[in-house]
């Protein structure tokens, strides 16, 4: 519309098509990031299952059959062997449970209410919500540059900005801030004050935008920086899962060894 407009359609449509292609690029390096871990959590949760309902119970077995039926086991072995016995006689019960308790937190996650906790709660995680703010002001600074750029007035842009960021969170403090510029409250003076969603570099960017008349450009070099920061942060946290994840393993696989060597060590 704005290029039908002004006259300038080839211009915006240049614009357009650089923005979705950052933000695929941005989407692609984070689906990438995350299918290692998800594989190895996969697998970590499969073999929770096999060895809670295959391999505990014998084990468990051959224990009490060396230390005869009043052995006093010790307290973790009781523990394990107690999950164990309970998944083996009710696993039509918690394996349809398990599966259905995820199929009704991925459901809530898509309703709008469950949105809203997802994302409020995707922000607080450590290391993640690092990213996924940069990905946020990213994308936030050049959908806006482009709708700017391409003579878009600042509250459309902003309400379409808004719904482009992909997380609620921004959503919702974006639509907040449209009914203050429209009271005559700079943009600028807005974000800067709110330093958990913005970083103060954004503001002060911002700011150099208005008073210059060349917020589009301005914020170019913003989205160029933290485009560039999210790729590191990608790589850097892309490196650490996989330790991370092998440790979960490792103690999973520790622990139950732990709960059959010690009864094990004792009867002898």
């Amino acid at each position: 519309r704005a290029g039908e407009t002004a006259g300038i359609l080839d211009d915006i449509l240049k614009r357009l098509a650089m923005q979705q292609e950052k933000s695929s690029s941005i989407r692609k390096k984070i689906k990438s990031a995350m299918s290692y871990p998800m594989v190895l959590l996969f697998i970590t949760i499969i073999a929770f299952f096999g060895l809670m309902l295959f391999v505990i119970p014998q084990i468990g077995k051959i224990i009490l059959d060396l230390g005869g039926p009043d052995a006093k086991l010790p307290m973790l072995t009781q523990v394990m062997l107690g999950i164990s016995g309970f998944m083996v006689n009710f696993w039509y019960i918690v394996l349809p449970a398990f599966g259905g308790g995820v199929m009704a937190l991925l459901r809530y996650i898509k309703t709008p209410q469950g949105k809203v906790v997802f994302h409020k709660v995707v922000l607080k995680v450590p290391a993640v919500g690092g990213i996924i703010k940069k990905v946020a002001v990213a994308r936030m600074a050049r959908t806006y540059s482009s709708l700017i750029g391409a003579g878009v007035p600042v509250v459309e842009a902003l309400s379409v900005t808004s719904r482009a960021i992909g997380n609620t969170v921004y959503e919702t403090h974006l639509t907040e801030a449209i009914e203050r510029v429209k009271n005559g409250e700079q943009l600028s003076t807005v974000v800067a004050e709110n330093k958990v969603l913005y970083p103060s570099i954004l503001a002060q960017m911002l700011a150099v935008g208005e008073e210059t008349g060349q917020t589009d450009t301005v914020l170019i070099k913003v989205a160029d920086f933290y485009e560039e920061e999210v790729d590191v942060a990608i790589d850097g946290i892309s490196s650490i899962i996989e330790p991370v994840m092998i440790v979960l393993m490792g103690s999973m696989v520790g622990l139950i060894a732990a709960s059959v060597m010690g009864p094990i060590a004792s009867i002898s």
